[in-house]
């Protein structure tokens, strides 16, 4: 057994009867080269039961003294409701902390968390899937100075599925409802089986965090992983995307300038609408409508109400909105067309190599494959290893003399960790010698 296992066997964990399983825990199934343990648990309530949603200052400040008083780790997690609403804002805010139990909060409510975030300031927070949360949790002011992610732990343990409930049934022996985690998070009043599943979310995270620290420990990980969770902690917020529109869905199939604008110009019209209501672009108008809007830059109105996307269901104003957007692409002249494609800052793309530095394609070759076997002797993804880009970059503009040193010196450059320096070097070396 291994001492994530035995973590697991000694949690006394709750269910809906209120009293832990038989032996005590559960094995950590899915943990790498663990044996099948026994059928996993449904966790069906929450074990002080449902608590009640903050939504004034004066609860919020009780649970911010009791937060504050708490001891250990602090479990949060936060919901969106992406697909409903425009951005990424946080809908509900869950916490739990030993001393303090669960609570949840409405930021639409209760907007400015900062207070809390400073209460729990030097706490480690521990999140699933950090990177997603965390922007919608800045816009509040809850920004951590340590955290510890299991979702990336998860990836570094080289466990093969790392989702929160598959996580807890493989670690805990214990099995989370995720029948709500695509609800519309902005409905008010919540449900109360929202909230259940809400508060189930932190329920068992920071037992989870203990039983992967054990996991990697026992790997030799640990120190990696804590590297990983001090870079997502420390990182600035990422910068606003440039020519955001140029994700559409599709947009592969455009070529030419004219239909690119006529995409830009879809795009945020849409955006605009979109901002203004307050719900999801994709509910204002689909990718798929704007493609072929684009490829078939319609003459009038009655073209465009054609075109999949603009059907009967439109109004008469509608489509005159979107076919106002088209006509503005039209009108631009050639130079205020956008470009195919978007400035390349980096390499080429790979697949452009052989043709553009034959030795740079035969030197990226021999990197992949060694980088890959590297990866699965060490039981984790390729990408959590080092960056697939990082790869790129160093085998693309190699040091002009190839050592340890200085290969370790360009890894650095572009953001690897020393846990990640230490292990790629080496077959980078040997890899840009070849």
């Amino acid at each position: 057994m291994t001492d994530a296992q035995d973590t697991a066997a000694d949690v006394s964990l709750r269910t809906t009867g209120g009293a832990p399983p038989d032996d005590g825990g559960s094995s950590v199934t899915g943990a790498p080269d663990s044996e099948p343990g026994p059928d996993p648990i449904p966790l069906l309530e929450p074990r002080e039961g449902i608590p009640p949603v903050i939504a004034d200052e004066d609860a919020l400040a009780e649970v911010i003294a009791a937060f504050a008083a708490g001891s250990g780790p602090v479990a949060v997690d936060a919901e969106r409701a992406s697909g409903y609403r425009y951005g990424q804002r946080a809908y509900l805010v869950q916490l739990r902390r030993e001393g303090a139990g669960t609570a949840l909060i409405d930021p639409v409510a209760c907007p400015d968390l900062s207070g809390l975030g400073e209460a729990l300031s030097g706490v480690e927070w521990v999140l699933h899937a950090a990177t997603q949360d965390l922007p919608c949790l800045r816009e509040i002011g809850m920004v951590p100075t340590r955290l510890f992610d299991t979702e990336l732990a998860g990836r570094l343990a080289g466990f093969p599925r790392v989702g929160l409930g598959a996580m807890v049934e493989g670690v805990l022996g214990f099995v989370l409802e995720k029948g709500h985690s695509a609800v519309d998070w902005s409905t008010r009043p919540l449900p109360e089986p929202w909230l259940r599943y809400a508060a189930l979310d932190v329920e068992l995270l920071v037992d989870l965090r203990d039983a992967l620290e054990k996991e990697l420990d026992r790997q030799g990980k640990l120190e990696w992983a804590q590297q990983e969770f001090d870079a997502i902690a420390s990182a600035p917020p990422p910068e606003p995307r440039k020519d955001p529109w140029r994700r559409t869905s599709g947009m592969h199939k455009v070529r030419r300038r004219r239909q690119l604008a006529v995409v830009r110009e879809l795009w945020q019209t849409r955006d605009r609408i979109a901002q203004r209501r307050d719900v999801s672009p994709g509910k204002v108008l689909s990718d798929a409508a704007i493609v072929e809007a684009a490829l078939s830059v319609p003459a009038n109105v009655h073209a465009l109400a054609a075109l999949n996307g603009f059907g009967h269901r439109m109004g008469r104003r509608q489509l005159e909105q979107w076919q106002a957007a088209v006509e503005r692409a039209k009108a631009l002249a050639d130079a205020q067309l956008p470009q195919p494609g978007q400035p390349v800052t980096g390499p080429p793309p790979p697949r452009a190599w052989a043709d553009k530095d034959p030795a740079a394609a035969a030197r990226l070759t021999a990197a992949r494959a060694a980088v890959s076997a590297l990866a699965e002797q060490l039981n984790m993804p390729q990408e959590n290893l080092v960056s697939p880009d990082t790869v790129r970059r160093v085998c693309w503009e190699p040091p002009n003399v190839v050592t340890a040193e200085s290969v370790g010196a360009a890894l650095a450059g572009y953001g690897a960790r020393p846990w990640q320096v230490e292990q790629v070097t080496p077959v980078l070396v040997a890899a840009l010698s070849a």
